[in-house]
């Protein structure tokens, strides 16, 4: 997910994150939410620890990009676990 830049901290991307994640865990019944982000994106590492993911791991020199090797960082989340956090059926 990307939000432009004239519409950073928001409230934007918590907002289609939970939607989403409602409709995986309540809807479509899923157990498990996986998320994978770039370990230099400090916003989005925050913004999912913040909505309740774990990291599960890092995938060292995984991706190659603007001349580089960088982390990626897998973070995770439970269907309970979003339940306790954000209730299925609000909003």
């Amino acid at each position: 997910m990307t939000i432009g830049v004239d519409h950073r901290r928001k409230g934007y991307a918590t907002e289609a994150v939970v939607v989403l994640l409602r409709f995986m865990f309540a809807e479509r019944r899923y157990h498990k939410c996986l998320a994978a982000i770039l370990a230099h994106n400090e916003a989005s590492l925050a913004l999912f620890r913040r909505l309740g993911f774990t990291e599960e791991g890092r995938l060292r020199e995984h991706v190659f990009f603007a001349g580089r090797h960088h982390d990626l960082v897998r973070m995770g989340m439970l269907a309970g676990e979003f339940d306790r956090r954000h209730a299925m059926s609000g909003p």
